[in-house]
């Protein structure tokens, strides 16, 4: 694939194929805030007004359109090129995110919609394409500030202001073709069995695979470790491989096998390659997080995605990679990712790096009072559960963050708990925090708190009487009559910290408490802070904020444009001292 495409590696290395081919670059492309575009019928037309660099959202510089102000709608327009080679196969049209309601159309036709800004979605086109002069056409609708529809941490006022920042419209993810044959892999969940070094896998396939023989096979650094066959007999086949050799992933050691699936019917073999992580998770309040059976404190650092010139958009695959090492340098071995979902190859380089990650959504925007809203989360939280499953990296789920009561309504537990019960019909297999930072509901697998007090003796008393049942974190002491405290369960203080230290001069910043005045009381404010958590026996894990400074929100180890404030040695002195829990 050409350097020249923007962001042009496969989006996805969990399932790749080698007849692919990257569509993201130059698009025609249309603002339509009047919505008219569909009456004017845009998707007939082979050309639109300007053009938009893709994957990146019109807001964004690197875009070339760097338009701020709210829109309501966007068209884009390309030609297809489809190789000659790939006569007779199936042609599938990727978007791996667009905000927020997505219709695409081909040659004119619509294909089909799609919900929900920050999932991944594919059409089959086969059948809407002619011999030659393709075109396709996308369409995408986006009103954040309806309280229908998640936006995570985009402002719903004109400017970014607080903890809101730019906002994202469209396209954002790479769009992409793949040629598969009619009976095909669509896609797998990995379930690990280290205890007898094996791995039992649910492969998803075609409706024309039923018959055909899928055949997969595991491989360590090049060598065979084992295989399995079967007969597809329905959509779902599953198989079991036992390895021949043991390598587990953990912490700082992503190790990884590699698995190649092979589906044969009538003479036509489909070919797709993947990788699993030897990985199991446990959470209990004894023993708190066990990855492998091995009690590891979680030094978590949230990690909200942004980018000065991409804003959601990462400029670079490099650039993935350098925060997730930026991180680790200071300390840290995980990260929450908040309030957005991250790109399959973000999930990558954290399950070869051996870097733990929860996964969340940007529920924010979404009025969770309303029981009816579970319509606009729910199916996307599905979407993203599925897809993600089989990261080794990712070890937890967090649906949403902070739904905080509203207009003298309780934040909806029927909405909460009916998320929580299905992300674990969906994964038995992780922990699930239901609401991070907001009032816990019956159904959560942890006790999450969130306390930016900033004086480390305060901070350490509110959480020295856990035994006792008590926790005093900022939303109790608030509203005790609200926060109910769940001291049976793991006890998580998922946001702290968040010093401001602001780099130069800026009076638009923002951050925590009082700004620190030096170098010295910054790190003995963040010393007492963390050594409070790190040393008490009762906390399982903690995730300071932030790991970049976003926008105005300045209180980052790194500032915006991934400069460290300070030495990562220094960071790393402090975040990755031992805790007391530890093995």
């Amino acid at each position: 694939m050409s350097n020249n495409i923007p962001r042009c590696e496969h989006p996805r290395p969990d399932r790749r194929r080698e007849s692919w081919i990257n569509l993201n670059g130059t698009w025609d492309f249309e603002m339509d805030n009047g919505k008219c575009g569909i009456f004017k019928k845009f998707y007939e037309r082979r050309a639109l007004d300007t053009k938009i660099t893709v994957p990146f959202s019109p807001e964004s510089v690197l875009s070339g359109v760097g338009y701020t102000d709210f829109i309501n709608a966007v068209w884009y327009c390309k030609e297809l090129d489809i190789p000659a080679e790939w006569k007779g196969k199936r042609v599938i049209f990727h978007i791996d995110a667009a905000d927020y309601a997505t219709t695409v159309y081909v040659n004119g036709k619509k294909v089909g919609d799609h919900r929900g800004g920050y999932t991944s979605f594919q059409f089959d086109i086969t059948d809407y394409l002619c011999e030659d002069g393709n075109y396709v056409t996308v369409y995408v609708e986006d009103d954040i500030r309806s309280e229908r529809q998640i936006s995570g941490k985009q402002s719903h006022r004109l400017n970014s202001y607080g903890c809101y920042y730019t906002r994202t419209t469209g396209i954002w993810q790479t769009v992409w073709l793949e040629a598969v044959e009619a009976a095909y892999v669509k896609s797998y969940k990995v379930y690990a069995n280290i205890s007898n070094s094996s791995v039992a896998l649910d492969v998803l396939t075609s409706d024309a695979a039923v018959g055909g023989t899928l055949r997969v096979k595991a491989s360590y650094e090049g060598k065979p470790m084992g295989e399995a066959v079967a007969t597809v007999a329905s959509l779902s086949t599953n198989v079991n491989i036992a390895l021949s050799e043991k390598h587990l992933w953990e912490v700082g050691q992503g190790r990884l096998y590699d698995l190649t699936f092979e589906l044969e019917k009538d003479g036509v073999t489909d070919v797709m390659d993947g990788y699993f992580g030897l990985r199991e998770v446990a959470l209990t309040r004894e023993k708190g997080l066990q990855i492998n059976g091995k009690t590891v404190f979680g030094r978590f650092v949230l990690d909200q995605g942004f980018y000065p010139d991409g804003i959601i958009t990462a400029p670079s695959d490099d650039a993935l990679i350098f925060d997730i090492k930026a991180s680790m340098s200071c300390g840290f071995n995980g990260a929450r990712l908040h309030q957005k979902v991250f790109e399959p190859r973000f999930l990558y380089h954290a399950d070869r790096l051996g870097y733990m990650v929860w996964g969340e959504t940007g529920n924010w925007g979404l009025d969770t009072t309303l029981d009816e809203n579970i319509y606009n989360i729910l199916p996307e939280w599905i979407e993203e559960v599925e897809r993600d499953f089989s990261h080794p990296a990712l070890i937890g789920w967090c649906p949403t963050n902070e739904t905080w009561d509203k207009n003298g309504r309780q934040q909806s537990n029927k909405l909460l708990d009916t998320v929580y019960d299905v992300t674990k019909a969906l994964d038995k297999t992780r922990p699930v925090i239901t609401s991070s930072g907001s009032y816990p509901t019956e159904r959560t697998d942890v006790h999450d708190v969130h306390d930016y007090e900033q004086n480390p003796e305060k901070f350490a008393y509110n959480y020295s009487e856990i035994e006792k049942g008590i926790v005093r974190d900022q939303l109790y002491r608030i509203n005790p009559n609200r926060q109910i405290c769940k001291t049976h369960l793991p006890i998580f203080v998922s946001e702290y910290g968040g010093i401001k230290w602001v780099m130069g001069e800026d009076s638009s910043a923002w951050g925590y408490g009082e700004s620190v005045k030096s170098e010295d009381e910054f790190f003995e404010r963040l010393k007492g802070l963390t050594d409070a958590l790190l040393d008490n026996k009762d906390i399982f894990a903690y995730c300071y904020t932030q790991l970049t400074d976003v926008e105005q929100e300045q209180n980052g180890v790194l500032t915006y444009d991934r400069q460290f404030k300070f030495p990562a040695e220094k960071y790393a002195a402090v975040f990755g001292k031992k805790a007391v829990i530890e093995d």
